[in-house]
């Protein structure tokens, strides 16, 4: 199956960006069997979609953080392709019965904020389930009682898949379900399917795909689900070369999710493919936005040679994600790697602030005569 094609076509122009509310993609819901499942704090719908009338059961959620929108993207993709009425379309309708929660939390979508209205991280409260977003999932989790769980989340930046050099574009966890991070048959199901989807992207992302790190947290989502006999899939999107609106990410997320589910139908598991999984690296986070190496600055008379780091701050204005590159860095970069990297070659530092790099200052400023630095970039 050639999955980077369908995604071309199966694609869901209508969103796109890194900045979706409800106002996005209530437009898309009327085509599927959609239902009403429950409330945010500020009184927003959250949307279950059920397709599909096979045994085999999928639950499948996205933006409980609502800043992180990139598999919600992927998703809508997904249900395109399921609405496409060909031989492969109804031979996975057939098959698997999904659940899909498109936006867990409407509310921090809107204010574009990993928490909910009330300030909490909805996956940190999957034991207390101290807010409604939280009560709605564990309630369509238990009346749906899926066969496996796929938890969708975008990753910052600042993660490689290992220390390589490479970015984690997309990162996968089979999470434990207990503090000693065993295994048990339900988290061998979820790294066999992890690794039948490694296998896919590593034609078309070879060495960016990350190993998410599995230290146990019974309050996360993830864990506890695990913890219930449920396998579960973290599934991370991350930072493709210069693509921080995230569009060629959403297209390898889609490629993992048809690739994961074509291997659910075609395979009996478990056939423990623990050694592949363990193979995937591990995130580590030795990335920064922009490395600028070899500047040379005059502090208090002093002239040295630094290396230092401006990172992306996301900023909501006018319904719209911007980026501003900030100061995060200096010098102590020996382990860390630029998705941006600018070599100054002893060219002089100079600004209209203190005349030297600061922490949180603007990335706004000249290297030497020649090269001018905007928002992080050079400015040619």
């Amino acid at each position: 199956m050639d999955y980077e094609a369908l995604h071309q076509k199966y694609q869901e122009r209508s969103i796109s960006g890194r900045y979706l509310t409800l106002n996005h993609i209530e437009p898309l819901l009327s085509s599927c069997q959609t239902t009403v499942v429950g409330q945010s704090i500020l009184g927003k719908p959250i949307y279950q979609l059920l397709l599909g009338n096979g045994k085999t059961k999928i639950f499948m959620w996205s933006q409980m953080h609502g800043n992180e929108s990139t598999t919600t993207k992927a998703l809508f993709d997904f249900v395109n392709f399921l609405h496409s009425d060909t031989p492969e379309s109804q031979t996975i309708l057939n098959s698997f019965t999904f659940c899909l929660l498109p936006m867990v939390n409407p509310d921090g979508a809107a204010a574009y904020t990993r928490e909910n209205a009330n300030g909490v991280d909805l996956n940190r409260d999957a034991q207390n389930l101290t807010q409604p977003e939280s009560v709605v999932l564990r309630q369509v989790f238990e009346t749906f009682q899926p066969h496996y769980a796929y938890n969708l989340h975008d990753q910052r930046t600042i993660f490689g898949a290992g220390e390589s050099g490479h970015p984690a574009t997309v990162s996968f966890l089979a999470p434990a379900f207990n503090e000693n991070r065993d295994m048990n048959e339900t988290r061998i199901k979820a790294i066999d399917v992890i690794v039948a989807m490694n296998t896919c992207l590593q034609k078309v992302v070879p060495n960016q795909v990350g190993r998410f790190d599995d230290g146990f947290n019974l309050n996360c989502i993830g864990d506890t689900f695990q913890s219930l006999n449920v396998p579960t899939i973290l599934f991370e999107a991350g930072h493709f070369q210069n693509d921080y609106e995230r569009e060629q990410t959403r297209k390898f997320i889609f490629m993992a999710l048809l690739s994961g589910i074509n291997y659910l139908n075609e395979n009996d598991v478990v056939s423990n493919k623990i050694d592949d999984y363990l193979k995937i690296p591990q995130n580590k986070v030795v990335f920064y936005d922009f490395v600028y190496k070899n500047v040379k600055i005059n502090y208090d008379g002093n002239e040295k040679i630094v290396n230092f780091a401006a990172q992306y701050k996301e900023v909501l204005k006018d319904n719209k994600v911007g980026f501003e590159a900030r100061i995060a860095q200096i010098d102590h970069l020996e382990n860390y790697f630029g998705h941006v990297t600018v070599d100054a070659q002893g060219e002089a530092y100079q600004d209209n602030e203190s005349g030297f790099p600061n922490i949180e200052q603007k990335a706004n400023f000249s290297l030497g005569k020649n090269i001018k630095i905007v928002n992080g970039l050079i400015n040619n």
